[in-house]
């Protein structure tokens, strides 16, 4: 082989190096905005979620827990100053059913949930990714459709601004 084949499979080589370490892995976490007041925000995620028949089952405030120790924690508590977190705790028993007739281990997952920070006019909505749960499942189709159908409601109702 010739010195111009070796340096070109070399760049090759190199180039193909360069582009795969800059792809990252998805995060586990899928992160969505909403601008508004809280409870309209809220309000939206709890029936678009009901409305793609994931059904919330609980509905925790977890800001209204963590004020019980505030004075216990003083500088330690709500740091980033959220004004309000709470989480929508859902299910969808089509799925349930789906899912542990292919993985009995991914019932961990239900039931999910979505949590809501708010600070400054804006919600995030925090959903932990169930397809980056265990990715070699035998669920693993059912989880991302699953997934996709979640992301899509709560989608849904960012676009209800």
């Amino acid at each position: 082989m010739n010195t111009l084949a070796r340096k070109l499979i070399f760049i090759c080589v190199s180039f193909t190096f360069i582009a795969f370490s800059a792809i990252t892995v998805a995060s586990p976490v899928i992160k969505i905005v909403m601008e508004g007041p809280f409870e309209e925000n809220y309000d939206k995620v709890s029936q678009s979620l009901e409305a793609n028949r994931f059904f919330v089952i609980f509905e925790p405030n977890i800001g209204n827990s963590l004020t019980y120790f505030k004075e216990r924690w003083g500088d330690e508590y709500n740091q980033n100053g959220y004004e309000e977190i709470q989480s929508l705790v859902f299910c969808n028993p089509w799925y349930v059913n789906q899912i542990i007739n292919k993985d009995p281990e991914m019932a961990a997952l239900c039931p999910l949930s979505v949590t809501l920070l708010h600070k400054n006019n804006k919600t995030e909505l925090l959903f932990i990714r169930p397809s980056q749960i265990k990715p070699d499942s035998p669920a693993q189709p059912l989880l991302i459709k699953l997934e996709g159908d979640i992301v899509n409601a709560l989608e849904q109702a960012r676009m209800e601004d």
